[in-house]
């Protein structure tokens, strides 16, 4: 797409590469950005052999993983959600693994442990057994199953991108996404997440059931043969080129206060939080939500074909990357008030920048 601008470039080009910089830079942003668009269609077409259905929630995924965030799914059992991160694994070409959560899993099944093995001069000694967390894409199924010990023990994963044994630091493969599923805190067997790791993730995405006409494809499809092989159209490489790409996309500074003040206005008993807030919220979202609003809004608008950030950008995920970081109180739940419509009434009271 030949009118769109490298992210890394303004208005003005200057007359000469900076000496450090090699000189087809922006031309290999150029063509990364193009790259990355024109798949955007191909992407769609190969989930669309197996995932019928759930646009935004596929464009919600698609923008954390270009961002480099974690993701939690949050939907009844029964929704493909599994099959959705098991799909976009292959499509990217990342080596991925799937972890059942259960109740007796312990943190070691997770990251790893440390065996005795013979040394071969006649002696024993300790050698780290990598878990399963070291893969490209880990698919935390069903994460609420497991006790908070257990959930906990991919925080360090998450966060640092490495595993410690023993005092020894093992480093996780990049690129590296966690998508976590999890049933409704609602139901028999479940254990809720820490404030702390739901904190992580990039975004809540929840899938609903399906429209019945979508619903009667899939139960169509599924029925009537085999699905067709998905096939890979990108590599781990252009995953972390894609990273690069999204962190130089320009953003106006009233953009960011614009999500800045979005998150501030969700934690109560603060000078400019609406009296809603203060009655219906115990706990508000932090400063991670500004930065994976604005991280996000950067990758839907280079989806978009775009090299700058809209307020429809941040608006679009508010709802996804504040319902898992806004706590409501016991007045809410009495009254039946939702979590998502408190976020859509806060981007109703905020202000919204005049520039766009």
């Amino acid at each position: 797409m030949s009118h769109l601008t490298p992210p890394s470039l303004s208005n003005s080009t200057p007359a000469e590469p900076a000496p450090d910089k090699p000189v087809d830079t922006f031309a290999s942003e150029r063509e990364t950005a193009e790259r990355l668009i024109a798949g955007r269609a191909r992407i769609d077409t190969e989930l669309g052999k197996v995932i019928i259905g759930q646009k935004e929630v596929i464009e919600q995924i698609m923008i954390a993983l270009l961002a480099g965030g974690h993701c939690l799914i949050t939907g009844a059992p029964g929704l493909a959600k599994t099959l959705l991160v098991k799909s976009i694994a292959q499509i990217f070409h990342l080596r991925f693994q799937r972890i059942q959560f259960t109740p007796d899993l312990m943190p070691a099944d997770i990251t790893g442990t440390e065996i005795l093995q013979d040394s071969g001069e006649g002696g024993r000694r300790l050698t780290f057994v990598r878990g399963p967390v070291f893969a490209n894409m880990i698919l935390a199924d069903e994460i609420n199953r497991t006790p908070p010990k257990t959930q906990a023990s991919l925080l360090e994963a998450m966060q640092e991108h490495q595993v410690t044994a023993s005092g020894v630091r093992h480093p996780l493969e990049e690129p590296f996404f966690v998508l976590a599923t999890q049933n409704p805190i609602e139901m028999e067997g479940t254990y809720p997440l820490p404030e702390a790791q739901l904190d992580r993730f990039m975004f809540n995405v929840v899938m609903d059931y399906l429209p019945e006409a979508d619903e009667v494809r899939v139960v169509a499809q599924t029925t009537s043969g085999r699905p067709a092989a998905i096939e890979p159209l990108f590599t781990g490489e252009d995953v972390l080129r894609f990273h690069e790409l999204v962190r130089k996309v320009p953003v106006a500074e009233e953009m960011v206060r614009y999500a800045v003040q979005l998150a501030s206005s969700s934690r109560p008993h603060q000078p400019n939080t609406p009296e809603f807030v203060n009655e219906w919220v115990s706990w508000g979202a932090g400063t991670r939500a500004g930065q994976f609003l604005i991280l996000g809004a950067k990758a839907r608008a280079l989806l978009r074909g775009r090299a700058h950030v809209t307020v429809e950008d941040i608006q679009a995920l508010a709802v996804p990357a504040l319902r898992h970081r806004v706590l409501l109180n016991y007045r809410a739940e009495a009254e039946g008030i939702k979590i998502d419509e408190v976020i859509k009434r806060l981007l109703s009271a905020a202000k919204v920048p005049v520039k766009s």
